[in-house]
């Protein structure tokens, strides 16, 4: 067992699994397709969100740690995670959604070790409490031994509409929070979101897994078993990877095995309460950073950066000096090729911007 200072003790056989994809479009142009968001440092820590997400899980597994990344990144990982062996960042050839993606890793780790747990972890993900997680992990590995499905929820911090939700059933006995999962359930309109939050008995779905790897593949092959046949075979032979994995099904894990596996009673959920944000777009950001004397939040060189009567978000990365001038809620984000300025109230709409772009050919800034 491995104890963190914490006093939560993992099993030997944990595995980390961390998925680490996708293009971050609603954090343009900070973030995109060749330089997505888990490669910055969006809190001002000095480590990216990849690199804090290592941080995080090496006191509970070591150097058992596989991430799961596309090829166009595959470099930037292993520079920024040098400590981790180079055939532990696995490059998936093209996106097949998170299902093949932690699949793979679970079938990788299978064939080293046919009782492994393992536990998936996004890489873009901003935790704030980090041993409050690991105890979280450990007894989700604890409960995940029994031969369940575990997931993390998240205790939701408002009436979110843009979120998953997971519905609690009974606790289990034996262990210090774990219920069991009633369903999960897809975002939800306001009224009802309200009504999720006021019961106390909703989680939000951050899409934390831990399993035996065996048991997760093998509740894919219930519904998906060509998948589960094409993650395995892929394991047996690596060689077999760039002919396999063109056909594999593109799925997300939670419709492929959470919610089945919900509906037959075999996932439990681990409560959680430790801070998180998955940092969607720049008003989520600006919630995470503190705000300066003049009123504005600054991601980047602060000296670079001139706020008179405004309030809101600048990320100051283009090497020139931003004034905001009687602004309120503003976004300013200055990465020297591009400039984006837009209002906390219109951050989700800033992917639009990207289609745009990629719809003028402007591929170059996307």
């Amino acid at each position: 067992m491995t104890e963190s200072s914490s006093g939560s003790s993992t099993p030997a056989n944990l595995w980390a699994v961390v998925p680490a994809g996708g293009a971050g479009t609603r954090l343009w142009p900070l973030s995109r397709a060749g330089s997505p968001k888990f490669l910055h440092d969006l809190t001002g820590s000095g480590r990216t969100l990849l690199q804090a997400t290592h941080d995080r899980l090496s006191p509970l597994v070591g150097d058992r740690v596989l991430v799961v990344t596309g090829v166009a990144h595959q470099d930037a990982v292993r520079r920024q995670l040098e400590i981790v062996p180079a055939d532990q960042v696995v490059a998936e050839p093209s996106p097949r959604d998170s299902m093949a993606a932690i699949g793979l890793a679970a079938a990788l780790v299978e064939r080293e070790d046919p009782d492994a747990l393992i536990g998936s972890f996004a890489a873009d993900h901003v935790i704030a409490d980090a041993e409050e997680f690991r105890a979280c992990v450990a007894e989700a590995a604890a409960v995940a031994e029994t031969g369940l499905l575990v997931t993390i929820g998240i205790a939701p911090a408002r009436p979110s509409t843009g979120f998953g939700y997971i519905h609690l059933g009974e606790p289990l006995a034996g262990f210090a929070t774990a219920h069991s999962v009633q369903e999960f359930v897809e975002k939800p309109g306001a009224e009802r979101a309200r009504e999720y939050v006021a019961s106390g008995e909703y989680r939000w779905n951050a899409g934390m897994f831990v399993a035996r790897a065996s048991v997760l593949l093998d509740l894919l092959a219930i519904d998906h078993p060509d998948l589960a046949a094409g993650l395995r075979a892929i394991a047996a032979d690596r060689g077999r990877l760039e002919e396999i994995w063109p056909g594999l099904t593109k799925i997300a894990i939670d419709h492929a095995v959470a919610e089945p596996a919900a509906a037959a009673g075999k996932v439990a959920v681990v409560p959680a309460a430790f801070g998180w944000e998955d940092i969607g777009d720049f008003a989520a950001l600006a919630d995470l950073l503190p705000a300066t004397g003049d009123g504005l939040k600054v991601l980047g060189d602060a000296d670079e950066v001139l706020g008179r009567g405004s309030s809101g978000l600048v990320v100051a990365q283009g090497g020139r000096m931003v004034a905001v001038l009687g602004l309120d809620d503003v976004v300013v984000v200055d990465t020297g090729d591009a400039l984006l300025v837009t209002t906390t109230a219109h951050a989700q709409d800033v992917k639009s911007v990207v289609e745009a772009l990629k719809t003028s050919g402007r591929t170059d800034l996307t």
